[in-house]
């Protein structure tokens, strides 16, 4: 568990008859509940008081989950690319198909938690579906915009997709031995019909004309109606008013043949002819094969208003939510949703979903994708950052309590111009940094965006942690990162006290090669100059190294500790012809002595 950033706030609730309260600490991505026991002066008692972690985003602990984060970070990232100065046309394309990568995302992680036999998963499933609904129908209405004509077909196809049911069973239906005897054959055909699948209906019928030759007419006469029923072509010649002219005309030929009765001898097929006309009776009485009335009111779109207007919608929306939900049930969150969508008010829908969902990845993804496209340019908080940037770093600031997930959570803040950097800033400094190359990630991070306050604060926090572990070299590597005077020095004076102790230096590589970083201080200077003298007298190069060892002395940067170990030094350099340079560094050693 991470350790709080700040005091823990103690809020009280009224004390129990036993004198027990119930306290808060807030952390940075959890909430701790903690009880407390309050006893009079002297009194006494036992008792162990239970602490509570209390998670705000527990979706990000889902193995499944993660990799929704993951891939939809990838996406996220590639939106931020498009340029503005793409003609509005091209920019279009390329946002439905980013939307549609992340409703790809969204059904890989579903489909891969219903393969999972597990019941704790299922309110994930559940959510996860409803999640791709609504994306679903605001990439129809907002982001691809269908006008008028397209527009029922793109909800045709929505429905289809998220009333997969009518498959698994035409499977059940076709795989028995009479499909045409099955007892859910009459369902499948007129599921088929509520969903404009026509060509499906139309074979299923085939196999029940062949079970009665006497009907075969009027098994014909259907199938002549449903090969007819026309469907708006957006790629085709047709204009609307054209496709509504003969829209009408078949409409007026499906009605005749109900007048006439042409089906009254079959009660199926004259219930087909009903829904085809659009007859609203007909259509609740198949509650049941519908089940939601966003499915409802597509089906009476195809079958009475297959022209509808966008900004139609909402009318016929709150009228089919009216007509299919029970007087007495209350709508749930989601028809709630649904419904403010249809009536194209994107800041409900985001607002209803903040409150509804349990985490802020799908509010947070939709509004980036929706304020590029820019439809969200008129909403701005109060407190200064836009609805886009609010979500975004509230979402990214959940990731940051994650052991790995933090990383995403960067490009996020950087793609929030107004308070991403001040975000990235005080999240940065919780990540626990557990090992070195996990310290290294965060500083490389930090050294990008010129973070220099929190890459002196990480390189204190791991030279510190070396020293203590008497990693000399790292500690000094990572104070000169630091650019740490002060600490460089102190190092510095440990490196020159174990070589008292051992007679060796340690992390020699690590002090040969420091280069201009050896200026950082005074005493980090002393050290490599003086394991370069030692580099020099191993090397007999003793004139070089006696007029290193005297510029040492004379720059007067050695610690007074260290005097005696340079004259040390100096006495084996009486035996070589450089014996006037060390009586000379004898004379500065005593004069310094005398100081």
């Amino acid at each position: 568990m991470e350790e709080l950033d700040v005091e823990p706030a103690i809020t009280n609730i009224p004390a129990a008859s036993d004198g027990k309260h119930l306290g808060f600490a807030w952390g940075p991505g959890d909430i701790l509940a903690y009880e407390t026991l309050y006893m009079a002066p002297g009194a006494k008692g036992s008792g162990c008081s239970f602490i509570h972690e209390v998670r705000k985003d527990e979706d990000i602990y889902s193995p499944i989950l993660r990799k929704l984060f993951n891939e939809s970070h990838h996406i996220f990232v590639g939106l931020q690319t498009i340029r503005e100065d793409l003609p509005s046309k091209n920019k279009k394309t390329q946002f439905v198909s980013i939307s549609k990568n992340y409703r790809s995302v969204i059904r890989a992680c579903m489909e891969e938690l219903q393969q999972v036999a597990a019941s704790v998963l299922v309110l994930q499933v559940s959510i996860l579906l409803a999640i791709e609904l609504i994306w679903n129908l605001c990439e129809v209405l907002f982001i691809d915009a269908a006008p008028a004509g397209p527009l029922l077909l793109h909800l045709l196809d929505w429905v289809r997709l998220h009333k997969g049911d009518v498959d698994e069973k035409a499977r059940e239906v076709l795989q028995s031995e009479s499909p045409a005897e099955h007892h859910d054959y009459w369902d499948v055909v007129v599921s088929y019909v509520l969903q404009g699948r026509f060509e499906e209906a139309r074979q299923m019928l085939v196999k029940q004309a062949t079970l009665q030759p006497a009907a075969r007419n009027m098994y014909k006469l259907m199938d002549t109606l449903l090969s007819k029923m026309p469907f708006y072509n957006p790629g085709g010649t047709q204009t609307l008013t054209e496709f509504d002219v003969k829209w009408r005309h078949w409409h007026e030929e499906v009605d005749r043949c109900l007048q006439d009765n042409s089906f009254a001898s079959n009660q199926h097929l004259e219930i087909i002819c009903k829904i085809l006309v659009g007859d609203e009776d007909t259509l609740l009485e198949h509650k049941e094969l519908l089940s939601t009335w966003y499915h409802f009111l597509v089906t009476r779109l195809l079958f009475c208003h297959p022209t509808v207007k966008p900004t139609e919608l909402h009318y016929y929306a709150q009228s089919c939510m009216t007509m299919f939900l029970d007087l007495r049930s209350v709508p749930e969150p989601l028809d709630s949703i649904l419904l403010a969508a249809f009536e194209f008010d994107i800041h409900q829908v985001i607002k209803d979903c903040s409150i509804a969902l349990n985490n802020w990845w799908f509010v947070a993804h939709l509004t980036d994708l929706l304020d590029h496209c820019k439809l969200l340019q008129s909403h701005n908080l109060h407190f200064g950052s836009n609805l886009r940037e609010f979500l975004l770093l509230e979402y990214a600031s959940g990731l940051f309590t994650h052991h790995s997930l933090w990383q995403l959570a960067v490009d996020y803040f950087d793609n929030c111009p107004e308070f991403g950097h001040v975000y990235l800033e005080l999240q940065i400094e919780r990540v626990p940094l557990d090992t070195e190359r996990k310290a290294l990630k965060v500083l490389r991070i930090c050294e990008q965006r010129q973070m220099s306050e929190q890459v002196r604060s990480i390189c204190k926090i791991m030279a510190m942690r070396a020293l203590r572990n008497n990693r000399l070299g790292s500690a000094l590597s990572w104070s000169i990162r630091a650019k740490d005077a002060a600490f460089a020095t102190l190092i510095s004076e440990r490196f020159l006290q174990d070589y008292c102790a051992r007679g060796t230096f340690s992390d020699l590589d690590l002090i040969d090669n420091l280069g201009p970083a050896m200026l950082l201080s005074d005493r980090l200077t002393f050290l490599v100059k003086y394991r370069e003298f030692h580099k020099l007298y191993e090397e007999n190069r003793f004139s070089e190294a006696a007029k290193l060892l005297l510029s040492l002395i004379t720059a007067k940067i050695a610690p007074r500790s260290f005097w005696m170990t340079l004259l040390t030094d100096a006495l084996p350099l009486l035996e070589q012809k450089e014996c006037n340079v060390v009586v000379y560094l004898l004379l500065e050693l005593g004069d310094m002595e005398k100081i």
